[in-house]
């Protein structure tokens, strides 16, 4: 699972769910928040795909990495560092520093899911991103529209998130095909759900936003929704990706 920490991590950006009426997607403040968060979720998966295949083109590249376990966990701590930072301290940090930011952790997250394009099969993927992209776009537009509150929903996600997480590390040192089997599944619920959530409380991220600090909320909530697509796009294609012949 790709992001996993890091979104954990991300869900501790204090963001007040409390007395939020939903949806708010009525005025002119709102609405350009949102376009900006999902601008810059687009840019942050663009430059993700770039350098995922710029890398995966480059053998030499590929085999540094696949030589240097020291290397590819410092990339994920680096990652998880970024997403620390970002959702800890939006509150100090500047616009610049925040996009910076941003695009650094897609450009890293592009280095450690290079892997990925070699090991399935590019039509797999392809079909496997179109399945997420319209899954999740659906998530993302019930949970902007429905007048239903879905903060109770996210803490008992937010529940599953630590589970599969928890699940995931296991499965590193535990080779079980009916584990990977349950993670997998619990993946796709969760991300599904957190897309739902994570798209209705842009809403309450947009009033709380200080009005000189506006962009660096905006690639904050961008990066919860990059992270609700990208696992959710692993984790379907473990269950639909056709892997590469040895």
């Amino acid at each position: 699972m790709s992001g996993g920490h890091g979104d954990t991590a991300g869900r501790m950006a204090p963001y007040d769910h409390r007395n939020a009426a939903f949806p708010d997607a009525v005025s002119t403040r709102t609405s350009a928040f949102i376009n900006a968060v999902y601008g810059w979720m687009c840019f942050g998966l663009a430059v993700t795909a770039v350098t995922a295949w710029i890398t995966a083109s480059s053998p030499a590249l590929v085999r540094t990495i696949l030589a240097n376990g020291l290397f590819f966990w410092l990339l994920a701590f680096v990652q998880l560092g970024i997403v620390v930072v970002l959702s800890a301290r939006v509150q100090q940090l500047s616009s610049t520093t925040a996009a910076v930011l941003f695009i650094v952790y897609s450009a890293l997250t592009g280095l450690t899911l290079s892997f990925v394009l070699l090991a399935f099969t590019g039509d797999s993927i392809a079909t496997t991103f179109l399945v997420s992209g319209g899954a999740f776009a659906g998530l993302a537009i019930y949970g902007t529209t429905t007048q239903r509150s879905l903060s109770a929903v996210g803490q008992f996600l937010f529940m599953g998130l630590i589970g599969v997480v928890l699940a995931s590390i296991v499965g590193i040192f535990w080779h079980s095909d009916a584990l990977q089997f349950v993670v997998s599944l619990a993946g796709v619920v969760v991300f599904a759900g957190l897309t739902a959530y994570d798209a209705q409380r842009l809403a309450v991220m947009a009033r709380q936003a200080p009005p000189g600090n506006v962009q660096s909320y905006a690639i904050v909530g961008a990066l919860a929704l990059y992270l609700d697509f990208l696992n959710l796009f692993l984790f379907l294609l473990r269950f639909t990706g056709n892997r590469r012949q040895p």
